[in-house]
């Protein structure tokens, strides 16, 4: 990849990949490595949406029924702010797979 020109980026602990268009998605056979080939957009997840409320929500007696991970995890997959991912929580009393599936349909 050095060769090439391509850079290794430290520092990320998250990747998301929404397909959009077809990317060229690349697999090692020996291990769970893809390299992919597209057009990257970075997305702000803490920018305000204009169709959302932004007034803040209610955090307390989230932390009994997910981590704070599984906010994130759903505001990433549904690219929703965080008081709209902890609303959509408390609704799905954490169930992260139907708090998802509500936010993107």
């Amino acid at each position: 990849m050095l060769k090439l020109g391509i850079k290794p980026v430290t520092r990320v602990c998250r990747v998301t990949i929404k397909r959009a268009k077809n990317p060229d998605v690349f697999k090692s056979p020996n291990s769970e490595t893809y390299v992919i080939f597209g057009e990257p957009k970075i997305k702000d997840l803490t920018a305000a949406q204009a169709d959302e409320e932004e007034d803040e929500v209610d955090e307390t007696g989230v932390d009994h029924i997910v981590k704070p991970c599984d906010i994130d995890l759903v505001m990433t997959q549904a690219g929703v702010s965080r008081p709209k991912a902890v609303k959509a929580l408390k609704t799905h009393n954490g169930d992260i797979v139907s708090t998802i599936m509500e936010l993107t349909i």
